[in-house]
């Protein structure tokens, strides 16, 4: 079986309740959730395509599927949800099977569902797990299930796991489980510009920053750098100071060529080297950690000088630094219902976890 055998479904209803608003319009990079969906999915061959969800007089969604050249199918119930949007676009199939894909998965990729199209055999559902969680919306299923699925709907069932469960099914593993990451709330979100940032860039950066001096920024990447090589990657550390700073020894042949007045210098050795650049202002962290050579990732230490994404420290020092670049606060009892993830200070195996993300290494 091959994408050109089945229909696909991008599912684009439900509510966004847990957002707080439409999810679907959420922008990255300059195009929405939904915009990334359907481009990928015009580059794929299927022999019918859908968008199933939403009202029908909504214009923005008639709009990208006349430019995506999918067919609109509206929901014909209020606040179903996903299964809706299914049961929508299984009603309109006229091939046997169909890919279902919601519209929240930015990351989302379709050639990694190749062994979904290989084991099909016959069943109603062939469904994709990852990380152990099983991604019904991003599962091929056969037309043959539309009754089970109206079923539910009539009884107020809209999960679709339980409907899966009562029919001819097959679980495949993937191993990449970042390409079914949802984007279902602001803190979702969030993450999800921090590793769009990262995608623009030759080498990732995350930066560390706190609202003041002694909070443990140092400590806190010291801790991560050995669990972050255990991890197989080479990590550079660039360090924002605001003091000034001189690498030279009085005296040393460094120090005589810039007391003469050499805008740069630079030492070499057989393990490495240095470079000192004098600037008129401060150079930006980021170009600095571009000029890094033979690292996989970059840590910025900062204080108000990082870039996205960043992680806060907090220590009950000053006030809770969360801008619109911070992505995770790790804090000693930080505040809550902040639009971001939360960690203890501690948690350093959330820490490793986090910027594995954030870089494109998995975790989270």
């Amino acid at each position: 079986m091959d994408f050109a055998d089945l229909g696909v479904l991008i599912i684009a209803g439900g509510q966004s309740s847990r957002m707080g608003q439409d999810k679907r319009f959420l922008e990255l990079d300059n195009s929405s959730l939904l915009e990334w969906q359907l481009r990928k999915t015009e580059r794929q061959p299927f022999k019918e395509r859908y968008l199933c969800g939403g009202h029908e007089d909504n214009e923005e969604l008639q709009r990208l599927c006349q430019q995506y050249e999918l067919e609109f199918v509206p929901d014909s119930r209020e606040a179903a949800g996903p299964l809706e949007g299914l049961r929508a676009g299984l009603a309109r199939l006229q091939t046997d099977y169909a890919l279902a894909v919601s519209c929240d998965m930015p990351l989302f990729r379709y050639p990694v569902l190749k062994p979904l199209l290989d084991a099909v055999q016959g069943e109603w559902a062939v469904i994709p797990v990852a990380g152990g969680r099983r991604q019904p919306l991003a599962g091929i299923y056969h037309r043959k299930i539309l009754p089970q699925v109206e079923a539910a709907l009539a009884s107020g069932e809209y999960k679709i796991g339980k409907i899966i469960d009562a029919v001819p099914h097959k679980f495949v593993e993937i191993a990449d489980k970042d390409v079914f990451f949802n984007v279902n709330t602001p803190a979702d979100y969030r993450l999800m510009e921090g590793r769009f940032a990262n995608l623009r860039r030759d080498v990732p950066l995350v930066t560390i920053a706190a609202p003041v001096s002694n909070t443990g920024k140092t400590t806190f990447i010291e801790q991560l750098l050995p669990r972050l090589r255990e991890h197989g990657l080479r990590v550079g550390v660039v360090k924002g100071d605001c003091h000034g700073y001189n690498v030279d020894e009085t005296g040393k042949d460094s120090w005589r060529f810039k007391e003469a007045g050499a805008q740069a210098v630079a030492v070499v050795s057989p393990e490495g080297y240095f470079i000192q650049q004098q600037t008129a202002k401060r150079a930006p962290l980021a170009a600095v950690a571009n000029r890094l050579e033979n690292v996989d990732i970059v840590l910025i230490e900062s204080r108000n000088h990082g870039v996205l994404p960043k992680i806060s420290l907090w220590r009950g020092l000053g006030d809770v630094l969360v801008d619109t670049e911070t992505v995770a606060l790790f804090s000693s009892g930080g505040p809550e219902a902040l639009p971001i993830r939360q960690y203890d200070l501690d948690d350093i195996d959330g820490a490793v976890r986090l910027i594995l993300f954030l870089c494109g290494h998995q975790a989270v």
